[in-house]
């Protein structure tokens, strides 16, 4: 049993400052400091983030809000950024990203799932983690934001692309932006219009706002008229990549301006080399070395090697996995440029060795 409330342990987390500096002068280790903080409450850690679940609630029929609460280690989070959830299943530890829809500065936020059809990990959170339960996060990125210029704005969605939005929306909104706001969310069939009943009811207290849905299973989507005919001097963007790259695309060609922010859920396409070639990897910090390959990326190939280097979105957009290249050089997955530059940064998920290469892992 916790001996101190969450709010106790909050309250704690801040005065830990002088057991991180003797865990970073080596006099202390981190993880037998953890220890001991845990039997005080399961959620706290001296650098880690854990939350505790404190509700859930379907906010469409594939999609399910969890509101946490954290113990005191996230640091300036902002509605619309991504987190990182971390959950061990059958002793494997998976993460995945999902965006903050609200942010509260007593350490509650609220994240919103959607349920993957062969989802790993979105089904085990739906279907099993119950109120009370503690998870780890990793700390919030992203940099969608709200335009700092006034105009309209045009928010644009297409299936759990409304999440980062919705958080946006109702962050602004709550600080008393007055120019038109206009919310275009395209989903497949009704009963996927996320946070539906909140969005109608943001739009009856403001009168700044309007909300508009579109169904593609009944052919109804996006096209470059029905762009031009919604208000907007900024656009927002978010949902997969044909999606977003189409929006974007008819929004320079009918030249609306500069001012747009797109995010995509979809991986950008990888560039294969015509043949793999065996290489040989080294890990400097694990001391290890491994045979690999390469085609595939640097991340894939450290955790089959065993490692468990820090990572978040996986596309090359979050900069968790990035690490420091020592030698040899490394080939843009996404784009097909060559980096040989002793000591520069490279983001593990989308590097593949070209040759063999020594990284700071």
């Amino acid at each position: 049993m916790a001996l101190l409330s969450l709010s106790g342990a909050r309250w704690v987390a801040g005065c830990l400052r002088p057991l991180r500096r003797l865990c970073d002068g080596g006099w202390l280790r981190e993880a037998d400091v953890d220890l001991c903080l845990r039997q005080l409450h399961p959620t706290l850690r001296l650098n880690r983030v854990f939350a505790q679940v404190e509700a859930r609630r379907w906010v469409a029929e594939d999609m399910l809000a969890l509101e946490l609460r954290c113990n005191g280690n996230a640091q300036n989070w902002r509605a619309g950024q991504h987190v990182q959830l971390y959950l061990e299943q059958n002793g494997v530890r998976h993460g995945r990203s999902y965006s903050l829809t609200s942010v509260a500065a007593d350490g509650r936020i609220e994240i919103a799932i959607k349920r993957q059809p062969d989802g790993r990990l979105s089904n085990l959170l739906l279907d099993h983690l119950a109120v009370g339960q503690v998870i780890e996060l990793g700390q919030a990125f992203g940099e969608f934001t709200w335009p700092q210029e006034q105009g309209a704005v045009l928010l644009m969605a297409a299936g759990s692309g409304i999440t980062p939005l919705f958080g946006l929306l109702r962050d602004a909104l709550a600080r008393g932006f007055t120019a038109p706001v206009t919310l275009l969310h395209q989903v497949r069939r009704q009963g996927q219009q996320a946070f539906a009943e909140e969005l109608q009811a943001l739009a009856a207290r403001h009168a700044n706002f309007q909300v508009h849905w579109l169904f593609s299973g009944e052919g109804d989507r996006l096209s470059a008229e029905r762009l031009a005919a919604l208000p907007g001097d900024h656009l927002r963007v978010c949902g997969p990549r044909g999606f977003v790259e189409q929006a974007c695309g008819w929004w320079h060609d009918a030249g609306r301006g500069s001012s747009l922010q797109s995010e995509s859920f979809s991986p950008l396409p990888m560039l294969a080399e015509t043949a793999a070639g065996e290489v040989r990897l080294s890990f400097a910090r694990s001391r290890q070395r491994v045979s690999g390959s390469s085609n595939a990326s640097l991340l894939e190939q450290a955790e089959a090697a065993g490692l468990r280097p820090a990572h978040g979105c996986r596309q090359g957009i979050c900069t968790s996995c990035t690490c420091l290249l020592l030698a040899g050089s490394v080939r843009d997955l996404r784009s097909g440029e060559l980096f040989a530059e002793p000591n520069q940064p490279i983001r593990l998920c989308v590097s593949a060795p070209h040759g063999d290469v020594e990284i700071d892992l």
